[in-house]
């Protein structure tokens, strides 16, 4: 048998590919969502009315990880009641007079506006199915005649949603896109499902400075490492030196909320007579099973010129 210099190697059967992500568009009007699933399980599904993460669940599909109200309104009539509302440009009530957002509703129009699916972003590595990133866009077209009143402005919003086995990361990128340079806040008012709020605590804001909205905005200074709930709670902390706050359930860690270019975060829970006055809010008790904690950029405004691009977001990581 004669032997050849070049003789081609044997070939090897190629390798299965491991099953990827699903993303699936359900439901209609103002009811339709993208859902996403893992491999393993985890899953997200954002509501294109107001780009609203109404769902996350972590190991592996088994615990579901945000507060979503019987009550929620999902088809895009009115901004959803728990899960994770899109706040933009403006938090709370608009300045009286005198500001761009001085004729826009509380929090904005980004929560009550259809959002564009933008679509899957492909992984540095095909085979990777850890993870998944969804893109959402909302402009001045997609915008309702009032708002575009309101707010006579030209933006581009991009917000990703990125769903790993342990981790949810949620970031927005704005962008000027006109001529005249516009102010604006940003929040995301995030509704985490716990067991029993008055195990809970929140840490991670020591020593920093917070306006509390149940005692008339006063001003104050986070003595205790540690929040606790036993009543109403509605504080602003301002410009927080560290990047991360912790929600614990009976003193275990439950969650990590790691902010990304935000210094701000608002702590929230309605309590019993608040919880009864909301209609939407549903059962009357759920606000021992909810806590808000929500990262954004709300002390003061953000600025951009014509051109300039801003971005911030969340990062939380399921400690189950």
């Amino acid at each position: 048998m004669v032997e050849r210099a070049n003789r081609p190697s044997n070939l090897s059967a190629p390798k299965a590919s491991a099953p990827g992500p699903q993303v699936d568009i359900v439901g209609q009007g103002g009811s339709q969502k993208v859902v996403a699933t893992l491999p393993s399980g985890e899953s997200v599904e954002v509501l294109l009315f107001g780009a609203t993460v109404t769902s996350w669940k972590s190991n592996g599909g088994k615990t579901e990880n945000l507060w979503l109200s019987e009550k929620a309104d999902l088809t895009g009539s009115k901004a959803v009641r728990g899960g994770v509302p899109v706040v933009f440009p403006v938090f709370g009530p608009p300045p009286k007079s005198g500001h761009a957002t001085s004729s826009l509703p509380q929090h904005g129009f980004a929560r009550s506006s259809r959002w564009e699916f933008l679509g899957k972003s492909d992984t540095e590595d095909a085979l990777d199915s850890d993870s998944v990133k969804l893109d959402f866009g909302l402009d001045r077209s997609g915008l309702s005649e009032d708002a575009r009143k309101a707010w006579p402005l030209d933006f581009g919003l991009v917000y990703s949603v990125t769903l790993s086995k342990e981790s949810l990361q949620t970031v927005i990128t704005v962008r000027n896109e006109g001529e005249e340079s516009f102010e604006f806040q940003f929040l995301l008012h995030t509704y985490f499902k716990i067991q029993d709020i008055s195990k809970v605590s929140v840490t991670g804001l020591s020593g920093t400075e917070y306006v509390d909205k149940v005692l008339d905005a006063t001003t104050h200074q986070q003595k205790d490492n540690a929040i606790k709930f036993t009543g109403e709670v509605d504080r602003v902390y301002k410009a927080i030196p560290q990047d991360t706050t912790s929600i614990l359930e009976d003193g275990k860690p439950r969650f990590d909320v790691i902010r990304d270019n935000v210094k701000d975060t608002v702590t929230w829970n309605p309590w019993i007579e608040k919880a009864k006055a909301m209609g939407d809010f549903s059962p009357d008790d759920g606000y021992k099973n909810m806590v808000c904690v929500e990262v954004g950029a709300v002390d003061g405004w953000q600025k951009l010129e014509k051109g300039e691009v801003w971005e911030g977001g969340m990062l939380v990581k399921s400690l189950l």
